[in-house]
């Protein structure tokens, strides 16, 4: 028999971050970071409501000192969503940020100092049932682990993760979570199959450093796709130098092509081609702009093509089809109106776009 595509996911641990279900029967969760200054209370929460409402699950926030650590207190009482607090070398602010509310750790153990200071981040992780996400990238593995394995190869990353794991699998801590990332795609993927193969903790996936928008996004959806594809991933980052919100746009869509999950109307438009005879991107752009935050799943077509697009498009819930002065309106195939004018058409297709999602939430 034919392996499914995707395959089924690989089995892994259960655990939750707040009230978010990761790993085990659990879908694949949606994550991003904030970019602003975690000490500025009221810029981030503006940034984490944004995520949230455009379908980001788990927001992790960078804690650099003292007065964000103090700060955290007010943005967990307010968040719509479970915070990741992610901390680097210091164990005082892992557990100043458990204190103020955080659902989740993003720290190396092997990189806060002594035993002593493990044994403080795991007390308070424990007794708050809080999470550890280890984390190791290309550029933070061990320096003898480098030359042990001449470079980031993928081994030298899952040899540097275990090393964590192991730190605190012998505090009896298993609410672990892993993330293997490199800003190599091939890297990345060589890395998370040698880690499937050898744990059953939830991972993490991401592809680092991805890029600008248009860069990061292939990048992301390669390096992602494939994982996925394969079965490995439970929860996903899409790393862009852009608005973290770009982010969910990237990860919706990824998993959307994947039918793992959907969130949102998938938009389908034909490419321009010397058929068209209207202004076939901008048309397309601003019916993307308006369906912006809408969450109920169907399909939207836009298309350049008078003859061939509502066939083309026969089971699309709604789409519309422009030609030199005149256009069409149609839903499954069938038309349901007919546009003269070109200035028309996109001011008819958005009354018709409205009337349908006014049905559509009334359950028509």
């Amino acid at each position: 028999m034919d392996t499914p595509i995707p395959a089924p996911r690989a089995r892994t641990r259960s655990l939750f971050v707040g009230d978010v279900g990761i790993g085990g029967d659990n879908p694949v969760r949606v994550q991003s970071m904030t970019n602003t200054d975690t000490r500025d209370v009221d810029t981030t929460l503006a940034q984490i409501s944004a995520l949230a409402s455009a379908g980001c699950e788990i927001v992790r926030l960078a804690v650099l000192d003292l007065e964000a650590s103090m700060a955290l207190k007010k943005i967990c009482a307010a968040t719509p969503v479970p915070l990741i607090a992610d901390i680097h070398f210091d164990s005082r602010l892992a557990v100043q940020a458990v204190e103020a509310g955080v659902r989740g750790l993003r720290i190396n153990p092997g990189n806060i100092g002594g035993a002593d200071k493990v044994d403080r981040v795991v007390d308070a992780a424990r007794a708050a049932g809080v999470p550890i996400r280890i984390g190791v990238n290309s550029g933070s593995v061990d320096k003898d682990l480098l030359r042990k394995y001449g470079g980031p190869t993928p081994a030298a990353m899952v040899e540097s993760a275990l090393e964590h794991v192991r730190l605190l699998e012998e505090r009896g801590f298993d609410a672990i979570k892993i993330s293997l990332k490199s800003s190599s795609v091939l890297g990345t993927v060589a890395a998370y199959r040698l880690m499937a193969k050898t744990v059953d903790y939830p991972l993490h996936i991401g592809v680092t450093e991805a890029g600008t928008a248009m860069r990061g996004a292939v990048k992301s959806s390669v390096g992602l796709g494939i994982l996925l594809a394969e079965g490995i991933g439970d929860t996903l980052r899409v790393s862009l130098t852009a608005d973290p919100v770009e982010e969910m746009l990237v990860a919706w869509e990824i998993l959307r092509a994947l039918g793992l999950r959907a969130r949102g109307p998938e938009i389908v438009s034909c490419p321009t081609c010397g058929r068209t005879e209207i202004g076939l991107m901008e048309l397309a752009a601003a019916v993307e702009d308006r369906l912006r935050g809408v969450e109920e799943v169907f399909t939207v077509a836009v298309m350049g093509c008078v003859v061939n697009g509502p066939g083309e498009a026969r089971e699309a819930d709604i789409g519309v089809a422009g030609g030199r002065d005149s256009g069409l309106i149609f839903r499954k195939g069938e038309v349901v109106r007919k546009v003269k004018g070109r200035a028309e058409l996109l001011p008819a297709f958005m009354e018709e776009l409205e009337k349908f999602l006014d049905e559509r939430r009334a359950g028509a």
